[in-house]
């Protein structure tokens, strides 16, 4: 990117700290978070497409979030240990905006697909008998195709809303990747209209599906208390547990990273509430996921069996 005058403008990530004496620290810190996210959300993957009792719509979804969730961290953390590791803050605006178009598009794919987990959920409770015929392969696979299609042109819209803008100089912020909201304050020319896409993208692909999980919860609720037997409600329930708290997991630690873009615009605040969206939710997704389900569970062991059996007899 260049200024007017044809200057070339520098980058800077600031990160969560500038002592030098934390930077071992912070790298060995975000260097096990990713290892783990990737580690963990390969394992989902792996138990859900080895084993045929699981490829059901509830599986599926949850595969394509495993996925989005190891590219949505790749998209941050890589760049950052690389940064630590050289001992350099430079980004360039290329590889800024490149990282901005990423971390739209997973962001807004998370919320979608959590969306579509709560619509199954939905159908599967409250609509039992007709489950299968409702949540067929043609129409998952549409759902994931619509989810990742909207997703895509909104992380291009809100990315040529920002290669409009013009720098006057070097621009230094305060976080670990460039987050769209940090870069846009920094511009010099109007910033209306990216601050008006932004707003406007945030209520319709953030709190609609947000009301969308809301109203899919409150039915089922009310179909989970028709039901007569305790065990019933409880194993409908269990169905739910992982979802419901992910879900809230994810909308509580965005709200947190607005909350604390409100409060304050210079300090490192919103980057360490950033952090909990980006890197820690991705990394608990996995476990949350897998340590109350037992077909998780018995997927993963069959899996592991089987490999150890074909390694002893090779």
């Amino acid at each position: 990117m260049e200024t007017g005058n044809g200057t070339k403008i520098s980058i800077f990530l600031l990160g969560l700290s500038e002592e030098p004496q934390l930077q071992s620290l912070i790298f060995g810190f975000f260097l096990s978070m990713y290892v783990l996210t990737i580690f963990g959300n390969l394992l989902i993957i792996l138990a859900v497409s080895s084993d045929s009792h699981l490829h059901t719509p509830m599986y599926f979804f949850l595969c394509n979030l495993s996925l989005v969730d190891i590219c949505f961290t790749s998209t941050t953390i890589p760049k950052m240990l690389l940064n630590i590791h050289t001992q350099s803050k430079i980004i360039t605006y290329e590889h800024c905006i490149t990282q901005i178009y990423f971390l739209v598009l997973f962001s807004v794919l998370d919320v979608f697909l959590l969306t579509v987990k709560a619509y199954d959920r939905f159908v599967a409770i409250c609509h039992p008998l007709h489950y299968t015929v409702i949540m067929n392969p043609q129409l998952c696979g549409l759902l994931v195709l619509v989810c990742w299609i909207l997703s895509g042109l909104n992380a291009l819209l809100e990315s040529l809303m920002v290669l409009r803008l013009s720098f006057c100089t070097d621009l230094e912020i305060p976080h670990f990747f460039c987050e769209i909201d940090r870069l846009i304050p920094l511009a010099c020319s109007d910033t209306f209209a990216n601050n008006m896409v932004m707003y406007i993208a945030a209520l319709l692909l953030c709190c609609c599906p947000f009301l969308c999980i809301l109203y899919s919860y409150s039915r089922i609720i009310s179909s989970i208390h028709r039901i007569s037997s305790a065990q019933g409600k409880y194993k409908a329930f269990s169905t739910c547990a992982s979802h419901l708290s992910v879900v809230l997991l994810f909308y509580c630690t965005l709200l947190g990273v607005y909350l604390s873009s409100a409060a304050t615009h210079s300090s490192h605040s919103s980057a360490i509430a950033s952090l909990m969206y980006t890197v820690i939710t991705p990394m608990l997704n996995p476990f949350i996921y897998s340590l109350r389900n037992k077909d998780i569970k018995r997927a993963l062991k069959r899996f592991f069996v089987t490999e150890t059996s074909k390694g002893q007899l090779s």
